[in-house]
């Protein structure tokens, strides 16, 4: 993995912070400190993120696999770089009703304007539960601006 940074930069880790918890808090999921192109975020899953038949919604592992790939890669980022997701894959393994589940965001390549980023979302067993893959595009100059 090449990254540029040890840690996320201040500014984007409270824009982080300030904007990507909001579906956070709508969801209900919470992220640790992340760095080095790694991230985790857990959520506890229950029946208030059901689909009809009962089990989670796999929208909610899509959200929670996304925003720890997305924070992931967001810890690589100089200061006047910002970046949008070009692609995204999640594959479902098993069903889950309620757990406390686990998304390992990590950056696997991170080039000069494109990254790959993969991540694994586990339960409290440690058991897979879904794995996901995304590529994102660096963004700077006006391109980064606003985002």
């Amino acid at each position: 993995m090449s990254t540029s940074g040890s840690r996320m930069e201040p500014e984007l880790e409270n824009k982080t912070k300030a904007v990507g918890m909001a579906v956070g808090r709508l969801i209900g999921f919470e992220a640790e400190p992340a760095g080095n192109g790694r991230s985790v975020v857990t959520l506890e899953a229950g029946s208030q993120h059901a689909n009809p038949m009962g089990t989670l919604h796999g929208g909610i592992l899509c959200d929670i696999a996304d925003a720890a790939m997305g924070i992931a890669f967001a810890s690589t980022l100089e200061a006047d770089e910002s970046f949008t997701t070009l692609e995204l894959k999640i594959n479902f393994f098993r069903p889950v009703w309620e757990a406390r589940l686990k998304a390992e965001g990590k950056v696997v390549r991170r080039g000069s304007s494109v990254g790959y980023i993969e991540c694994e979302v586990t339960d409290e067993q440690g058991k897979l539960v879904a794995k996901a893959a995304s590529t994102c595009l660096v963004l700077r100059g006006e391109a980064a601006k606003g985002r």
